[in-house]
């Protein structure tokens, strides 16, 4: 999968996000080409290498003359439609500014339908966030990681006033995300730099396994004495990490949660297959007892950080919520695998877990449990325990470490389909009292 990290040492902007991708192979002409669908008049771009402290990046610039500088985003949005764009480029433009306008909302305590974006209404604004989205999709990428945001410190002045750093709508943008600051007065992370990192990261964290490909750095209008004001991004392909001791994965994670006191119960099942299936990592409901002496239910969803407005947008539509609650989490997770056992039942998959190396769980899967306890007609516990007990047996001999491929240099050999051998003696359980057939 092509993937993305953001290296935002220096913050990130809209024109640094642009600059990045020119540099790491993105061609410019095309990415005019397609911006120039947008039905907005009077705007070049351009780009030119310049010299940022100790590095070379490249600055793209976005000149208009308009003197129109503020737009709903109802407006931004049939722009957007207007263009006939791919779908990704769209749905992911469309996002971007869809959640800046609900960051706005919140920050002014308005409905997002009125908010007015005043900067980042202008046409380079919008010109910086949708070309991101199209050099992202002429470049291929898939998958989305950023680093830790330096946000800098100090005053900005903008159309609402001296603001402090970071902005509030930037701010409100980068609930979640890691942040930090070195203490240079400036604004390092702008809103529309906040806006395309927090809506299409899918984790922040240090950089992921991943082969590097190309590496491009894109400059900030400021040339700071402190640091280069550059971002670097990475661009690649996922890559996995070798089996270890300690290989457990930790990544920060989103948590949902909505309290609910009067919806109907039949609801709850289709709402947590929904929240599956648009890319929830887990849904799960606890009994509160709520005010008025009322007992509830507490939905609880994690989610990627990029999934947070999706799958917030699913619990009020499906839900007779009227509020959410997000906040980040930090996740941590065994090295896991699948594997098959051959029972005298059938062919059943285990879910085998480790620590550090050592299996410390093996869980027979359900569902080939469930169908072939119905197609033999014995209790499902009965197929569970055959299940655990082949496992036991078939991969007792085995290093902790060793995948069940490996086994062919051990005691317990391989079938041509990959699977351990079944041994000699066939089990027949009567659940509690094991006897040999």
């Amino acid at each position: 999968m092509k993937l993305v990290y953001f290296d935002c040492f220096s913050g990130i902007s809209g024109d640094m996000v642009l600059g990045a991708l020119v540099d790491a192979g993105c061609d410019l002409a095309r990415l005019e080409a397609e911006l120039r669908r947008l039905p907005v008049p009077d705007w070049k771009i351009t780009s030119a290498k310049v010299s940022r402290q100790t590095l070379t990046a490249t600055h793209v610039k976005v000149e208009t003359a308009e003197r129109q500088n503020h737009r709903s985003l109802a407006t931004i949005l049939e722009l957007i439609d207007r263009a006939g764009f791919s779908p990704r480029i769209a749905h992911r433009a469309r996002q971007i500014f869809r959640r800046l306008g609900e960051a706005e909302a919140r920050v002014h305590n308005l409905p997002v339908e009125k908010v007015h974006f005043h900067e980042v209404g202008a046409v380079d604004a919008i010109v910086d966030i949708v070309g991101a989205a199209i050099g992202f999709e002429l470049l291929g990428v898939e998958e989305f990681a950023c680093s830790p945001l330096n946000v800098g410190s100090g005053r900005v002045q903008t159309q609402h006033g001296t603001l402090p750093v970071p902005a509030p709508a930037t701010a409100e943008l980068l609930r979640g995300a890691p942040t930090y600051s070195t203490g240079i007065e400036k604004e390092l992370v702008t809103p529309t730099g906040a806006a395309i990192v927090s809506t299409l990261v899918s984790q922040f964290c240090a950089m992921p396994p991943m082969v590097v490909a190309a590496i491009g750095y894109g400059a900030g209008t400021a040339d700071m004495p402190q640091q280069p004001n550059v971002l670097r991004l990475f661009v690649g392909e996922e890559a996995a990490l070798e089996a270890s001791a300690g290989s457990e994965n930790e990544e920060t994670v989103a948590v949902i949660e909505a309290n609910l006191n009067d919806m109907n119960p039949q609801i709850y099942g289709y709402v947590v297959e929904r929240a599956l299936a648009e890319g929830a990592l887990d849904v799960f409901v606890t009994p509160v007892q709520m005010k008025k002496n009322r007992p509830g239910q507490l939905l609880t969803v994690l989610c990627k950080p990029a999934a947070v407005d999706r799958l917030s947008e699913l619990i009020f539509r499906e839900t007779t919520t009227i509020g959410v609650r997000t906040y980040a989490a930090r996740r941590r997770t065994l090295e896991r695998e699948t594997i098959t056992v051959e029972t005298s039942l059938g062919i059943v998959r285990l879910k085998v877990s480790r620590l550090n190396g050592k299996i410390v769980n093996a869980a027979p899967e359900f569902e080939d449990c469930q169908k072939l306890a119905g197609e033999r007609g014995v209790p499902l516990k009965q197929v569970m325990a055959e299940a655990t007990l082949q496992f036991q047996r078939q991969y007792s001999g085995l290093r902790d470490a060793d995948t069940p491929r490996e086994a062919s240099a051990g005691s317990k050999p391989i079938d041509d389909r990959g699977h351990v051998a079944r041994p000699e003696a066939v089990v027949d359980i009567d659940y509690g009292n094991v006897r040999r057939a």
